[in-house]
């Protein structure tokens, strides 16, 4: 399908699942751009109302009544089956029809200065402050980021700009429908073991990634990931690389504030940048500013600049946000879902003021739990206590191979306090038993496991 075909704003475009968050996000950019939309979902939620004020057709739940003949095009999302029904009303009726991927590479095209952000970990952090320094630098930039972040007021603002910020999701290989003229590799992880055979795989994309940048275009990367070489070696494009003791840029005199917020000098070599306070905790937030640095940097955007929008950014919902403060106990929100985030969102809460640190969590799919168990067993050491909500099923079926208890049982085996609950209600009274004054609860997981902290919070 050609470009100008989806810059035509006279066609209707349906989404398959279009309260996603990422799927949302396409659909605004296009209401915006006066285009007509339609979209399904099987559950209403906030997403879909506000788009359904914005002038999007809505449909709760999906039916291949929802595909008329006057839609133009279809757009569905790499979690869709190949049997559900609208696909197939759409390809029965020679609708055209693409991934979200691929539309979200068509959008691209329409821009020169596309910055796209992989890696296995903090991909929407490291959008959401790279959004910031555009934005302080008066850049005007489309963003796309995947999760709610105060600044734009959700997850998308339509620019009318040459830049355009998105996130690049490895999943199924999405980011290699993408037009990068900055491509940022944080880190290379084992994860998406459903899609992927193993880690080389894994790196093999990420490979292919770089080759979609141009000769003038900039790969950053983190020199100190072990998998990164490889991936330098192969690039035909300029490269900017950061990390603490090697790489480009540098951090220096690190220090961390009373909240765990790192204050930092960065270096070229021996030339000393700039001076960053950030405003978000953990070690982990340090590496996603320096990753933002060299992305500034590429843009020719001025120090100054940079500092302002880094100090500015507070953090996007669901990374290390705080819900509220009861009894003296913190409640604490994060999206981690692998062990490495596991690991750093709990590093980061022991740098905040607490006394015990309870983790609840929710795995989330099947196959991330089975694939890394062994990871996730060890993933929560510096908790003092862990609550284990059953797993999230997403886009999968329970098999029955590996559940929650068995994860409960492999980390009461470490020593650790651990208990397993099936209803977030029993879950809720256990923590207002065993919670004192000074206390941070954090809740962990991709589902929808922050629903506990609004419910402690709630209650009186």
């Amino acid at each position: 399908m050609s470009f100008d075909f989806i810059m035509d704003k006279d066609k209707k475009v349906h989404f398959i699942g279009i309260g996603g968050i990422s799927m949302s996000g396409l659909a605004e950019i296009l209401i915006e751009r006066n285009f007509k939309v339609s979209g399904s979902d099987m559950n209403s939620s906030s997403i879909t109302d506000k788009l359904a004020s914005n002038g999007a057709q809505i449909n709760i739940g999906q039916s291949k009544d929802n595909i008329t003949k006057d839609i133009d095009l279809v757009i569905y999302t790499a979690a869709i089956s190949d049997e559900n029904p609208e696909l197939l009303r759409a390809k029965e009726l020679n609708i055209p029809i693409m991934t979200r991927a691929e539309f979200l590479g068509c959008i691209m095209k329409g821009h020169k200065y596309n910055v796209a952000v992989a890696g296995t970990h903090g991909k929407t952090t490291t959008t959401s402050m790279i959004s910031h320094i555009c934005l302080d630098a008066n850049l005007d930039p489309t963003i796309l980021v995947g999760g709610q972040l105060d600044i734009i007021n959700g997850n998308v603002r339509p620019g009318n700009s040459d830049y355009f910020i998105t996130e690049a999701c490895e999943y199924k290989g999405s980011f290699l429908k993408f037009f990068p003229y900055v491509g940022v590799i944080l880190n290379i992880d084992a994860d998406h073991l459903d899609y992927y055979k193993d880690i080389n795989e894994i790196q093999d994309a990420f490979i292919n990634f770089t080759k979609l940048i141009p000769k003038d275009g900039y790969l950053v990367c983190f020199a100190e990931d072990e998998r990164m070489d490889k991936v330098i070696s192969e690039a035909k494009c300029n490269v900017l690389t950061y990390g603490i003791n090697t790489g480009n840029i540098n951090a220096k005199n690190i220090t961390f504030n009373e909240s765990g917020c790192a204050y930092f000098d960065a270096y070229n070599g021996t030339e000393m940048l700039l001076s960053v306070q950030l405003s978000v905790p953990g070690e982990h937030n340090l590496l996603n500013a320096l990753a933002s640095i060299c992305t500034g940097l590429t843009l020719n955007i001025s120090k100054n600049k940079i500092v302002e929008g880094l100090q500015n950014f507070k953090g996007t919902h669901r990374r290390f946000e705080l819900k509220g403060i009861k009894n003296g106990i913190t409640v604490i929100d994060d999206y981690a879902h692998h062990p490495t985030e596991i690991r750093a969102t709990l590093s980061a809460a022991k740098n905040y003021p607490h006394k015990r640190i309870f983790c609840v969590f929710q795995p989330h799919t099947y196959s991330r739990t089975i694939s890394l168990f062994n990871e996730f067993v060890e993933a929560f050491d510096d908790a003092d206590e862990v609550i284990l909500a059953d797993i999230y099923a997403a886009r999968e079926q329970d098999t029955g191979i590996v559940s929650s208890s068995m994860l409960g049982d492999k980390i009461r085996e470490r020593g650790l306090k651990c208990s397993n609950f099936h209803d977030f209600n029993e879950a809720v009274s256990y923590l207002n038993k065993n919670l004192e004054d000074g206390d941070i609860f954090l809740t962990v997981g991709a589902g929808d496991v922050y629903k506990i902290g609004e419910m402690y919070l709630s209650e009186k």
